[in-house]
């Protein structure tokens, strides 16, 4: 199905894809899986055989085959960058924020925010800067959402309700990989149900090299996602890494068209730990002379 595009009077700076990372890094082996069989017969007896072995040990894969084209991607990442490119007292309101500490988890998130938390026990503040954008449907219509949006809400809404049936043809596998009924997952996440599933726009902001050699480079601190599923659509930049079962630390290399998906400690609890929800960090790679601002769209 083809996306909706917003009226010309809502023309944005298109966001253009960083180079691709040129430096030999130690890359993770993941799985590259085609969704597009999903429907054939027979498909998703395959795509299960494919994706078990990524669940059962790495816990992160890229789907390609997804139906998203690569225009309709840049728009949402154009989306994102204009909103990031705002002044920060324009798109920092403070009925706008998203408070973790109240339990909201919708609405915008200033990077190298004062009072906000900081990184590996120093005085170096976090420096994603993020706006969690929540399902667009009735019981959520009151959760924070900066006006800079509006022109662009019937794509958005399109984008994510995509995104979400595509991540419910992932939960179908997991069922099927544990042999449960195939809605098992899917049914826990449809996008009428009220839930904590949302789009993300977000953005690493560059710190100083004194600032970042204080946190070793880190970007993102080692950590696992909370929820069931993640998608992000990927980039060409290396930074983000997973921490494999010998301990060791690789990059998720990055798949044309592709989208990296990892599971949640939600999903982990769910199949009692079948799944796996791996450990990963993002690292900035100054230290071989690549600098970069990593923004990015999940859906969780």
């Amino acid at each position: 199905m083809p996306s909706v595009i917003s009226p010309e009077t809502a023309v944005l700076p298109t966001w253009k894809r960083p180079a691709p990372t040129k430096v030999d890094l130690p890359w993770a082996d993941i799985s590259v899986i085609d969704i597009s069989t999903f429907d054939e017969p027979g498909g998703q007896e395959k795509l299960v055989k494919q994706l078990q072995h990524a669940v059962e040990t790495t816990g992160f894969f890229s789907i390609t085959g997804t139906g998203f084209t690569d225009d309709e991607v840049t728009r949402q990442y154009s989306i994102g960058q204009a909103f990031m490119n705002l002044p920060k007292d324009i798109k920092d309101k403070p009925e706008l924020r998203c408070d973790f500490g109240k339990g909201n988890y919708f609405g915008y998130r200033a990077a190298n925010q004062a009072g906000e938390k900081k990184v590996m026990g120093t005085e170096v503040l976090d420096n994603v800067e993020s706006v969690n954008i929540a399902k667009f449907i009735p019981e959520l219509a009151s959760e924070p959402r900066h006006e800079f949006f509006n022109p662009y809400l019937a794509e958005i809404e399109d984008f994510s309700r995509r995104s979400l049936a595509l991540a419910s043809k992932i939960f179908t596998l997991f069922a099927l990989i544990l042999e449960l009924p195939p809605d098992y997952f899917s049914s826990k996440h449809l996008y009428a149900s009220k839930s904590e599933d949302h789009l993300r726009y977000m953005i690493y902001r560059p710190r100083s090299v004194a600032q970042d050699a204080l946190v070793d480079n880190r970007w993102s601190r080692a950590h696992t996602d909370f929820g069931s599923l993640t998608l992000l659509w990927s980039q060409n930049v290396a930074g983000l890494q997973i921490k494999t079962r010998e301990g060791d630390w690789k990059y998720i290399p990055p798949v044309d068209g592709g989208i990296i998906c990892n599971v949640g400690d939600a999903m982990q609890f769910w199949s009692a730990g079948y799944l796996k929800s791996t450990t990963h960090r993002v690292t900035s790679l100054r230290r071989i002379r690549i600098i970069f601002i990593d923004l990015g769209c999940f859906i969780l």
